[in-house]
């Protein structure tokens, strides 16, 4: 399969993003924004550092080829960038903020909702085609969220900001691809913490002095920040924006196990059936490329 890599790349990033509680849960006694604030600024440094000392000729061509595009083009892409910084960053804080705060559970529905949502706006924006058994995979996610959203409505409301803010982020890198991804992702970061560097004196905790913050705080950022998210425009270099959007699934699956597992959240027989049914909605989804089945109405 000549995109198989594309697929290898959207299921590592999305299972690494599955165990995200696992680093997130041991700093829940700090403030969301503190760990978004440092979260960030490690992650703009670090990529900044990287970009100067080993892709300054990659800049270089990127500048130029951004400088040969017409007037309203290079505009477009201005705007396209901005937004996308502040899609991230809204994302972030939002999942942060659930999953310290409200639960596990609802940051792993938000990705549930989120492929969804990334499948119905990639196909009125981007005009991606889905075969009829696709749409059938969309329609019994669609029936498994609404089971969830019965059983808390609040989870639910919370989860669709977060799907929402990531599927317009997914939505939005599908022009970026003419750029180098880290220099991308890297611009992406920088602006997002240059959008929070005004709120950081008033609205941070005190400077903490806990090893634990720092370390638990770097391994966010490169593991599951910068990582997975490189991984993720890649995967969108190959194959379409609805794709990645329902292998997205595989994170909420994840988080959903360990919700229960790990931090033993309750978990009856409303929350299972609507997994279990995402999960086989994933299957049926990407049915040909898992299983070569031949299907005339797939692009």
């Amino acid at each position: 399969m000549n995109n198989l890599k594309y697929y290898l790349a959207a299921v590592l990033a999305f299972s690494i993003w599955g165990t995200f509680s696992l680093v997130l849960k041991p700093l829940h006694s700090y403030p969301s924004l503190d760990i978004l604030f440092y979260r960030v600024f490690s992650c703009a440094i670090i990529m900044t550092v990287v970009s100067v000392a080993f892709k300054r000729e990659k800049i270089k061509n990127n500048v130029i080829f951004f400088k040969s595009l017409p007037k309203k083009s290079r505009r477009e892409m201005i705007v396209l960038n901005v937004g996308s910084s502040i899609l991230l960053t809204a994302n972030w804080f939002s999942f942060i903020y659930v999953m310290n705060h409200v639960s596990v559970r609802a940051t792993s529905v938000a990705y549930l909702v989120c492929p969804i949502i990334t499948t119905i706006l990639a196909y009125f924006l981007l005009r991606d085609r889905l075969s009829k058994m696709q749409w059938l995979s969309v329609f019994l996610s669609c029936i498994g969220c609404v089971l969830l959203s019965y059983a808390n409505m609040i989870d639910m409301f919370y989860s669709s900001l977060i799907g929402f803010t990531y599927a317009a982020y997914l939505i939005s890198q599908n022009k970026n691809t003419k750029f180098d991804k880290f220099l991308v992702l890297n611009f992406h970061i920088l602006l997002s913490a240059l959008i929070l560097l005004p709120f950081f004196p008033a609205f941070s905790g005190p400077i903490p002095t806990d090893f634990k913050f720092y370390f638990y705080v770097e391994i966010i950022a490169v593991l599951y920040t910068i990582v997975p998210l490189l991984l993720n425009l890649f995967a969108l270099s190959g194959i379409a924006s609805s794709k990645v959007g329902m292998i997205l699934n595989i994170n909420p699956i994840i988080a959903f196990v360990l919700a229960g597992v790990v931090y033993h959240e309750p978990l009856g027989v409303l929350q299972i059936f609507p997994y279990a049914l995402i999960f086989l909605a994933v299957i049926v989804f990407n049915g040909n490329q898992i299983f070569k089945i031949k299907d005339s109405n797939v692009n």
